[in-house]
């Protein structure tokens, strides 16, 4: 009897404290708090989301890059919205009635009951319009953003744009974007997004019967401030970036430029470029459009994806390992008659008479290609015959630490890493049965090497530095305290003594700055700038000109790449370019020196864009059949004379060998 009375306490007991606990609830709803109140009353409360000002981009010295300026979205609620003069709203925000359908139809198809963007991007003059008659368009509102403005119009693959987000970027960032948000879609504004976007504010506006704002409800109670986004201070020299884009404008090619102690990247040119302003405003898509199928592929990011063999840019790096491989040292001759022979193969030498006995610091000056296929065969041969796969092995491990076969890591989406072969590979291509005279292109920087301009650059950087680098980077810091990862501060080293690096830099010294060097088009009066010219191959046309370099000798400031497609030996443009480059870096001008008569508006107007191939059909010619045997016979036996006189022709002519340029 005891145990029932007891349990009916107990039962009695919790089903107060039940009663007591929705009591307070509701009190609490009711009452002491108004953010249920919000919740139920969407017809007299609207969230308005409050849109940061996106992050600042600034160059190395604070100049603007990338900054902000003001515009205004019209949204719609499509349950909100009451019968009213829809031609009034056309004609204010200069769309036709078959546009508002359309619109309003796509609205109504992303979310009757939450707001979407209705027309994009208005005008500060029409806003003002607008809001002044906003009480007749009930269920639109007003909602203020920035868009990006590029002050210099320069950087637009470094930069980047920002776009409107897609489904998938809304469910990889867990609700912070919603449709009609801006997100960066490429370059720095993609790399830094997190940084750059800032937190958007949200204002609880209280609108009357008449859809006129009344003030945010409670006095901003329930109201969350916009914080804005990072600004952003890059590595890039702005004056640098614009010059490099003007000298390489009507070309293909690229040019990277990096402060060698630090890894921060100077200029950061890819060419054909585009206009970032054109990235922006209400014609954004078919501006993409018309850059997106332009033939020269002005989206295609050659710092980072052009693929280009090294040539004879590679030869420094290959005498460095050679002489820490101790093989030669730097008293080393050997004798260039002009040819090299590699079992039953004979490999030229760029200068026909050779170049006598020769060492590592005439052999660079002089790109001598036979001085490098003796000191790779020494290498492949240094274990014996019979072990060559293994000594190519060790080889190649050694030329990545240098930073090729690899992605070295920019802060940037998108860098690519070319293969380069190891032994196992060669092994799938030619069976066991390979040596060092199956490959002997890969000593002057052909055959399965592939390097892209940045990776070209570092490898300066690294000879520089006398034997490290620091990842490459192209931004020197983020927010008011200009914090920067760590991993753009460490020192890799690649494996050479210091003192193997004097008689390379000797060699790029005679290089530019005596009269026999092959890149005497990048001296500099009163600078001495070390450097290497090459010439990349190129199976469609003009080879590809190519120098790389640093400046000055002693404590270097900058060391730098540049590729210039189609414009034929390393001197003829890419020297010339890097020089102005260099001069106008470490002295601020450019003093108005000639180059072999060549000045630098002539470079800058120089127009070397590949002719492009009509690919539009001929029409095809009416064939006459009752003369056409006649015509056939009267013409074959000049054809057949015409055949046989190329025939001896081709038969009779030396064979051209392809090989680096010096």
């Amino acid at each position: 009897m005891d145990q029932l009375f007891n349990r009916k306490y107990i039962i009695q007991g919790l089903f107060i404290v039940l009663a007591l606990t929705l009591l307070g609830k509701l009190f609490y709803i009711q009452i002491a708090s108004d953010k249920y109140f919000l919740d139920a009353n969407n017809n007299a409360l609207r969230k308005i989301f409050v849109y940061p000002a996106r992050g600042v981009i600034l160059d190395r010295n604070n100049k603007v890059l990338a900054q902000n300026q003001p515009t205004y979205d019209l949204m719609v609620t499509p349950n909100q919205v009451k019968p009213f003069d829809t031609l009034s709203l056309c004609n204010i925000i200069g769309i036709t009635m078959e546009d508002f359908r359309k619109k309003f139809h796509k609205a109504e198809v992303q979310s009757k009951y939450q707001a979407s963007v209705f027309q994009k991007l208005l005008s500060v003059e029409t806003y003002a319009t607008l809001q002044e008659r906003m009480y007749n368009y009930k269920g639109f509102y007003v909602q203020k953003r920035t868009i990006r403005y590029y002050p210099d119009s320069i950087g637009g693959q470094l930069l980047g744009y920002i776009r409107e987000v897609n489904q998938r970027e809304i469910e990889k960032h867990e609700g912070y974007y919603k449709p009609g948000d801006y997100i960066g879609k490429s370059g720095l504004e993609k790399q830094y997004e997190a940084d750059l976007r800032g937190k958007k504010g949200v204002i609880n506006m209280l609108y009357n019967a008449h859809n006129v704002p009344q003030g945010s409800y409670a006095d901003g109670k329930f109201d969350s401030l916009a914080i804005a986004g990072d600004q952003l201070t890059t590595t890039i020299d702005i004056d640098l970036q614009k010059l490099g884009e003007q000298l390489l404008a009507n070309k293909l090619g690229s040019i990277v430029a990096i402060e060698p102690a630090t890894g921060e990247v100077l200029a950061f040119v890819s060419s054909p470029g585009y206009d970032p302003n054109k990235m922006v405003g209400r014609e954004t898509g078919n501006n993409y459009m018309k850059i997106w199928s332009d033939p020269y592929k002005p989206f295609f990011i050659r710092p980072l994806k052009g693929r280009y063999s090294p040539g004879s840019a590679f030869k420094p790096l290959d005498a460095l390992i050679a002489l820490q491989d101790g093989v030669v040292d730097e008293f080393t001759t050997i004798n260039c008659p002009g040819y090299y022979i590699a079992g039953n193969r004979r490999f030229r030498c760029d200068h026909a008479n050779g170049d006598g006995n020769i060492a590592v610091r005439k052999s660079i000056a002089r790109s001598c290609n036979v001085y490098f296929y003796n000191i790779f065969a020494r290498m492949m041969l240094k274990k014996g015959g019979k072990n060559q796969h293994k000594a190519y092995e060790e080889w190649q491990e050694k030329v990545r630490k240098f930073g090729i076969g690899d992605t070295l890591g920019i802060d940037f989406p998108g860098e690519s890493a070319y293969k380069l072969f190891r032994a196992e590979d060669y092994t799938k291509r030619y069976s066991k049965y390979w040596g060092y005279t199956t490959i002997l292109s890969v000593a002057i920087g052909q055959g399965e090497i592939s390097t892209t301009p940045l990776q070209m650059a570092n490898i300066m950087a690294i000879i520089a530095n006398r034997g490290y680098y620091v990842k490459p980077h192209l931004v020197k810091g983020v927010g008011n305290n200009k914090s920067i990862d760590s991993k753009y501060t460490e020192k890799h080293y690649v494996g050479v003594d210091p003192i193997h690096f004097e008689p390379v830099i000797d060699g790029m010294e005679d290089a530019v700055n005596t009269s026999w060097g092959t890149a005497t088009e990048s001296r500099l009066s009163n600078i001495l700038m070390c450097g290497k010219t090459g010439t990349v191959q190129n199976n469609h046309g003009k080879n590809h000109s190519v120098f790389i370099g640093f400046a000055p000798r002693d404590n270097p400031k900058i060391a730098i790449a540049v590729i210039v497609e189609n414009g034929g030996y390393g001197g003829a443009y890419a020297a010339p370019i890097a020089s102005y480059l260099t001069e106008k870096y470490l002295t601020d001008s450019l003093k108005g020196r000639k180059i072999n008569g060549s000045t630098i508006e002539m470079y800058k107007a120089a127009n070397l864009l590949p002719v492009l191939k009509d690919k539009t059909p001929k029409p095809k010619a009416k064939i006459d059949t009752l003369n056409q045997a006649d015509k056939l016979k009267k013409t074959l036996p000049t054809q057949n004379k015409v055949a046989q006189n190329d025939f001896n022709k081709v038969a009779t002519e030396p064979k051209k060998h392809a090989t680096a340029e010096q």
